[in-house]
């Protein structure tokens, strides 16, 4: 290692440091440029160091290294620290003689564990790999969420490879919802992520006092290793598990759900008027007297949008104007910022946890009735082929002259409601050119190709202690689509408008099938004597065709869930590579910015061009990705609120013999969703006969070897509700009749309930 006098060299990081020459090693380093710009002083890149031990063919000590890279003694501190940071990345590992060695040449896999119930997990590898298999003794060193590094030992006996956990790289969990338990006089606490199989050991002496059943939040104080299990000190109790909106509580923290604005975004808030200023109307164009309206559903609160329709000769004039948010969301703001880590709104059975401050989503970004509301403006012309000729955007101010609901606007216009109509009389004419509109563009919609899949929406109905009364299926009426089409046409202009303008934008994206799910879906459609066209690349008015060919058999219900699987999920990001189910070349979220935050960064974009700008939050694809996953996170929380509930509505009912159709078909059984109360449970593979039951994948079905029972997708069968587990909320039932016995009923989806899939994207 050479050595300097100390006052010949700077540490590498201050940035007012006197510059050292590099030596030769030094400057070979391939990235050097790049460590220069960002250091007085740099040291070798972690791309160096590798490459350095790679040519080297052997483990370096910290200190060989050091003699290798030509690393001074005063930097020896931060070249340290740099080990230590790739050691952490997993860039490195330090072997038992304290060597450093490459992850590559010893078969060492990086990745993010992933836990079962069971107490075994598997290691979701970074660059896509196959999943590791890690047995339970493996997992007493992490917890779902840990990332790790394993090495390959063998493969399990389903031939996965098996791994053996060499290091912890970081720790997921700092606090763990779960409920508190006693066991032989020792309290601790199981976690409510059934992920997390691992007990919490309270740690004595606490300052909450907690009994059996309280539901708390704890803070890991030690994490799990090998020889003892995770010790936690309760820094937050919740109450009873039964207490009403526990459910919910629970699902906040259990997903790391943000439902507490920070002191700065509610100082914020508080200092944004009550009501428009007319210094906020400057440089916006005055549409107060156009006739706008908003219409929702009877409960909604927050009001993104208001339409407005005029015959203009033999086409339309479709004004769409949306909350201007980004007036007074600012980037990098306190509001911007939790409303960046919310990503969105969640909406759970009787409450919301808003992505903005009530003041403004419920208040002055709200486009409520009878007040003035700034407004961002898609305003359209549109043929009578349905062709939006073409468009302009502007920042605006608006009136809303009526608070109109679905229901309201159907009943008018289709049923000849009195009362209805009397609601509605003063727009009634252009309630008319609306749904003119909307038949024009529905045929622009088929001939485009867009999929419209049928599915079934429910709505809880809750009693006066909170819980589920009964469960109901959604009506969803031409009124409902209507505003559909307007937000679709106003998302498509905002698209098109950044991508002419060449501008980073959000976009929505819907990749078409994957090879391997097309070639499922093909053969699995061609035991039925159909076809999906298209070749090896399908679109969307492929799959619309065949929709129609489906439409009316007994087994509709089975293609067509099939057909949904068979697509992957939508997402936001950068790319666009446009919208498969709606058969947009170019699709993006403009209608929503109260409760989507990829909304309100359109916004700033289309008002960026209008300047003459550019908006540049961040990196694009970083915000898409964070965005998409916000977007699952609270999917996720309000499925296992809705379980919860249904579980708990369910718990006086067993014994009851209900009729339902197979609603996915898994290794280990059937989930049933019952008809009427459209609640799911499982049929155990236990539960389906003497016989060994091979489950086939491609075709959706379990089949006995011995009997040739087949157990299929959309199967109607009848079931009788066995158990009900609320802390797992788990619902199992046993089998009574299934399509294979005399008498059964015939195969189809759930009476009732049925409707047109949003396609708001």
């Amino acid at each position: 290692m050479k050595t300097v006098p100390e006052t010949e060299i700077s540490q590498s990081r201050p940035p007012k440091a006197k510059p050292v020459k590099a030596s030769a090693v030094r400057r070979a380093d391939p990235f050097y440029a790049r460590e220069c710009e960002r250091y007085d002083n740099p040291l070798p890149s972690r791309e160096y160091v590798v490459q350095m031990l790679a040519e080297q063919g052997r483990p370096m000590t910290m200190e060989h290294l050091a003699d290798a890279l030509d690393i001074l003694e005063p930097e020896m501190p931060f070249f340290e620290r740099r080990l230590r940071a790739m050691e952490r990345d997993g860039d490195l590992v330090r072997n038992r003689r304290d060597a450093y060695i490459i992850p590559d040449k010893v078969s060492l896999i990086r990745g993010r564990v992933e836990g079962h119930p069971d107490g075994y997990g598997f290691l979701i590898p970074d660059e896509g790999d196959q999943d590791v298999f890690l047995g339970p003794r493996q997992m007493r060193d992490v917890l779902h969420g840990d990332r790790a590094m394993v090495r390959i030992t063998g493969t399990d006996r389903r031939g996965r490879p098996e791994g053996q956990i060499v290091e912890v790289l970081e720790r997921a969990n700092s606090r763990i919802v779960g409920r508190v338990i006693e066991e032989h006089g020792v309290l601790i606490v199981a976690a409510e992520n059934k992920r997390i199989a691992r007990d919490i050991l309270l740690a004595p002496g606490g300052r909450k006092k907690v009994k059996t059943g309280d539901v708390v939040v704890v803070e890991l104080v030690e994490q799990p290793s090998k020889y003892q299990a995770p010790i936690g000190k309760v820094v937050e109790l919740l109450g009873q598990y039964a207490d009403p909106g526990m459910e919910i509580e629970i699902a906040l923290r259990k997903h790391e759900l943000p439902h507490e604005f920070s002191p700065e975004a509610k100082a914020q808030a508080r200092k944004i008027p009550d009501k428009v200023r007319k210094k906020d109307m400057a440089d916006r164009e005055d549409i107060r007297d156009l006739p706008l309206v908003t219409i929702d559903g009877e409960t909604a609160r927050d009001f993104d949008d208001a339409v407005y329709c005029a015959r203009e000769g033999r086409g339309f004039r479709l004004v769409v104007a949306i909350a201007d948010v980004s007036h007074y969301v600012t980037p990098d703001s306190a509001l911007d910022q939790d409303a960046r880590g919310r990503g969105n709104s969640v909406y759970f059975p009787r409450r919301v946890i808003p992505m903005l401050p009530e003041k403004l989503s419920n208040g002055l970004c709200s486009l409520n009735p009878q007040v003035d509301r700034l407004c961002m403006v898609c305003d359209m012309s549109i043929s009578a082929t349905g062709a939006i000729k073409q468009y302009r955007f502007y920042p605006g101010v608006m009136f809303s002259h009526a608070r109109l609901t679905y229901n309201q606007v159907a009943a008018a216009l289709y049923d000849n409601d009195a009362e209805a109509l009397d609601v509605v009389s003063e727009r009634l004419d252009d309630l008319k050119n609306l749904d003119k509109l909307f038949r024009v563009l529905l045929k622009a919609r088929a001939k485009r190709g867009a999929i419209d899949f049928e599915t079934t929406e429910t709505r809880m109905i809750f009693n006066e202690d909170g819980k589920i009364d009964r469960i109901v299926p959604e009506s969803r009426n031409d009124a409902h689509r209507i505003i559909e089409e307007c937000m679709l046409a106003a998302n498509v202009c905002a698209s098109e408008f950044l991508a002419k303008h060449e501008h980073p934008a959000l976009y929505r994206v819907h990749e078409g099938p994957s090879a391997d799910k097309l070639k499922q879906l093909r053969s699995f459609m061609g035991e039925f004597g159909l076809q999906l066209t298209g070749g090896d690349d399908p679109q969307a008015g492929d799959y619309a065709k065949l929709l129609e060919k489906v439409k009316g058999r007994p087994d509709e219900q089975l293609l067509q869930t099939v057909m949904l699987r068979s697509l992957r999920q939508a997402i936001y990001s950068p790319d666009n590579v446009g919208h498969f189910g709606l058969a947009y070349e170019s699709y993006t979220h403009f209608t929503s910015p109260i409760r989507r935050y990829p909304d309100l960064l359109i916004h700033r974009a289309i008002k960026a061009v209008l300047q003459g700008q550019q908006y540049t939050p961040g990196d694009w694809e970083e915000i898409g990705l964070a965005c998409s996953q916000t977007e699952r996170r609270a999917d996720e929380a309000t499925r296992d609120v809705e379980s919860w509930l249904k579980c708990f509505y369910m718990q006086d009912r067993i014994g009851e013999v209900f009729t339902g159709s197979v609603a996915s078909v898994v290794p280990f059984g059937l989930f049933v969703a019952l008809d009427d109360v459209f609640v799911e449970g499982l049929l155990h593979i236990s539960e389906l006969g003497e016989d060994y039951f091979q489950y086939d994948d491609a075709r959706h079905e379990l089949h006995g070897e011995r009997t040739g029972k087949r157990f299929r997708l959309s199967d109607r069968i009848t079931v009788q509700l066995m158990r009900v587990d609320l802390e797992t909320t788990k619902i199992d039932f046993r089998l009574v009749k299934d399509v294979n016995d005399a008498g059964a009923s015939p195969k189809g989806g759930s009476p009732g309930g049925r409707r047109k899939g949003r396609a708001r994207g």
